[in-house]
């Protein structure tokens, strides 16, 4: 099952969320600065421990003081002109989300629009590879999805892409 939802993803009751962080996994702006304001110092001391993430990657944590379980913290890439393998390395980054839920027997999650904030990956190309590699995912594992929009501009463009699915 796959949900568009327009919200605040830090108030969402999943199993896993996941942050759009930066390679250093340490509380940033945006998505990535408000999960960690929520989860607690607890949060930005184990990413700490974990020393980083690659772009095209993600990591996995205990969640701390927020609702779900687990935070997933996906390196997506930024996005210079399209011809230095963004894609390619946004696919990667969704690929290592569902690769974590998986091993970590995760059923439900929630997911922002990673990449389309201030690493200015445009948002109709990255909903497009958001929605493929999810229907992929779940091709292998029961997995409920939703995407968490904050803007009501980026919802619409889910919902849109959605429907081409």
């Amino acid at each position: 099952m796959i949900k568009i939802v327009r919200g605040d993803i830090t108030s969402q009751m999943t199993d896993a969320i996941v942050n759009a962080a930066n390679t250093h996994l340490i509380a940033g702006s945006g998505v990535c600065g408000a999960i960690h304001r929520v989860a607690g110092p607890e949060l930005e001391r184990e990413c700490r421990e974990i020393g980083g993430c690659l772009t095209g990657e993600a990591r996995i944590t205990d969640a701390y003081d927020l609702l779900c379980t687990y935070v997933i913290h996906a390196v997506g890439p930024r996005y210079w002109d399209g011809t230095r393998g963004e894609s390619e390395l946004l696919t990667r980054c969704y690929q290592s989300i569902f690769s974590l839920t998986e091993k970590h027997g995760i059923e439900s999650i929630s997911i922002p629009a990673i990449g389309t904030g201030i690493y200015r990956f445009p948002v109709r190309e990255a909903t497009k590879i958001a929605f493929a590699t999810t229907l992929a995912a779940q091709d292998k594992q029961n997995l409920s999805v939703e995407f968490v929009c904050f803007d009501e501009d980026a919802a619409h463009i889910y919902e849109e892409t959605y429907q081409q699915y």
